[in-house]
């Protein structure tokens, strides 16, 4: 038997940042929103005796339950797609806050570049520097009218950074909290990079360097560098996330409610419209239709992806044939590098998830791309997060990977070990897409999400160039045996590599061309809103969440209006 429920103004598909941003912003207006959570609820309390690397780290206690629902994966359409077992290439959230409970805290935005990509490079090298394979194209919307939203949301989340890159965009206002600690660490970066002509500067933080109390009253914490930050909840409410910031602010509106334990399976529709959500109650197994004026998908990627899918809304693109645009453009990232290993020791076991220095000389089209065969490039950073034993086994080349040598190189080098790394582009490529599965379900009985996606040449090359880069920067830090990344060549779905999943509900101008129009309002239903780094038509060399939050504000300023004047957004 189906319940249903009374008819709210909005409903949210997940609660997590995205999730929280629309309902604070909408709540404040008036509305009455639920936020359907799929997970369990928690808090800063709930991270206590957080310093546990067993658990969190290896077991993935905040992870998504891959016994219930996961994904199946292959490089081609030629193979057979096989589900992921167990957590591997990415680590999907679960429970309130979602993935950005357990993020490092990196806020970037992306670069001019990225929103007119296809634009800008075919201007600047031609319409055929990269092969018609590449499906790249403009965002349809600019950097400059994104700026704002961007804006606000490091206000929200009070990042901590400073203006000293000379190749990102133009800013309105300066980052609310100053940059972290410079470290030894960073300082021997700053020098070295410095000394080969490049520009670095503090990465930009949400790990906050100072108390701060942002524009809603919500309070963060400063930041006790304990280096517990990636797959971990803050113990200190010193990580900006969701359940300390925008979902606090929903709930004191008193026009936010959030359901949990609450698994969407369908969006409902009827016409040119949808009417709600159906979900089930994962502890009853009973079943649910949340009936609403406006639907807002603001989960993961790849489950905002499966549910249109399974929905029937939107054309699912065909590689074969290039029709169709829900599924289309997939792409992750490319991670170039170095690894260094010292005379000296270093405090390398205490940091913060973004403590860390960059240069972007190497980003975007900050650098002259004619003669190479790839566009765009990576951030190239290095990173101060806190080395755990379990995880970090640094060892020099040559070295056995067990026994007794292994162990003494493996204590000798824990402290004396640094890392360059890139966050590299990928350029969506016509052979990588999401699909449905047609052999395996959930446990539900919804069909999986198919993962189809391999590296291409440009990846290759851009990974072979940034990785010579990144080397020159640690042997100009001085370290006695520079190691760089060996080169890419088919995907693997394991080892652990980013979150940075994107496409699959890209964003546009054209409904021929995009999922959603840059309100991210679907082109197929006037009242759904899909939101997520699912709309960026490729991927940068940046991590997604400060651009992703900024289309969460853009979106909710949208479903506002929408839902204030009645008008479609188009």
């Amino acid at each position: 038997m189906v319940t249903t429920l009374d008819k709210v103004d909005v409903v949210t598909i997940g609660v997590g940042w995205l999730g929280g941003i629309i309902a604070a912003e909408c709540a404040k207006e008036g509305l009455k929103v639920v936020g359907l959570e799929r997970g369990r609820e928690r808090g800063t309390a709930d991270f206590a005796s957080v310093h546990d690397e067993l658990r969190y780290a290896i077991r993935y206690e905040l992870m998504q339950d891959l016994s219930k629902e996961t994904v199946t994966f292959r490089n081609n359409r030629n193979q057979r797609a096989l589900p992921m077992r167990q957590m591997g290439s990415f680590l999907l959230g679960e429970h309130l806050g979602g993935a950005g409970t357990h993020w490092n805290g990196h806020t970037w935005r992306f670069l001019p570049y990225d929103f007119e990509i296809k634009t800008l490079t075919d201007q600047k090298y031609g319409a055929n520097k990269l092969s018609p394979d590449y499906t790249i194209q403009d965002w349809g919307i600019t950097y400059d009218e994104l700026e704002p939203y961007m804006t606000k949301f490091e206000q929200t989340a009070g990042i901590s950074g400073e203006d000293k890159n000379p190749f990102w965009g133009k800013r309105s206002a300066d980052y609310p909290t100053p940059p972290m600690k410079k470290t030894p660490i960073l300082k021997k970066f700053e020098t070295a990079s410095t000394k080969l002509g490049y520009s670095p500067f503090m990465l930009p933080s949400a790990n906050l360097s100072e108390a701060y109390e942002n524009p809603d009253g919500a309070k963060i914490n400063a930041c006790q560098y304990c280096g517990f930050c990636e797959r971990f909840g803050c113990e200190y409410g010193a990580k900006s996330s969701a359940e300390i910031t925008v979902i606090p602010t929903a709930r004191n509106t008193g026009n936010f409610d959030i359901k949990f334990n609450a698994n969407a399976v369908e969006i409902m529709k009827q016409g040119d419209k949808v009417t709600g959500v159906r979900y089930f109650d994962t502890v009853t197994f009973e079943e649910f239709i949340q009936p609403a004026e406006v639907v807002v998908l603001t989960s993961y990627v790849m489950n905002n992806a499966k549910l249109l899918m399974v929905s029937k809304i939107g054309e699912q693109y065909d590689p074969a044939t290039g029709r169709g645009t829900l599924g289309k453009n997939y792409a992750y990232q490319i991670l170039p590098g170095a690894s260094g290993f010292f005379e000296e020791k270093m405090n390398t076991f205490m940091g913060a998830g973004a403590l860390g220095m960059t240069v972007d000389d190497f980003n975007g089209d900050n650098f002259d791309h004619a003669d190479l065969d790839f566009i765009h490039g990576a951030s190239l950073s290095i990173t101060q997060t806190g080395n755990r034993p379990i995880l970090t086994n640094p060892i020099p080349p040559d070295t056995p990977s067990w026994g007794a040598e292994f162990k003494k190189a493996s204590i000798e080098n824990f402290t004396r070990t640094l890392s360059v790394g890139g966050q590299g582009a990928s350029m969506p490529h016509k052979e990588n897409y999401m699909a449905l599965d047609s052999t395996y379900k959930d446990v539900y009985g919804v069909p999986l999400l198919q993962i189809t996606y391999n590296f291409t040449d440009q990846d290759k090359a851009l990974h072979a160039y940034l990785t010579e880069k990144a080397a020159g920067i640690m042997q100009e830090m001085g370290a006695k045996t520079v190691v760089g990344g060996s080169p890419i060549s088919d995907y693997d779905i394991v080892p652990y590599q980013t979150t940075h999943n994107t496409g699959g509900t890209i964003m546009g101008a054209d409904p021929a061309t995009s999922v959603v129009n840059n309100f991210l309002q679907h082109w197929d239903a006037e009242n759904l809103f899909v939101v997520s780094a699912g709309n960026f038509p490729h991927n940068g060399g940046y991590n997604p969440t400060g651009t992703v939050g900024a289309l969460a504000y853009r979106c909710a300023e949208g479903i506002i209006n929408y839902s204030k004047n009645g008008g479609a957004l188009v």
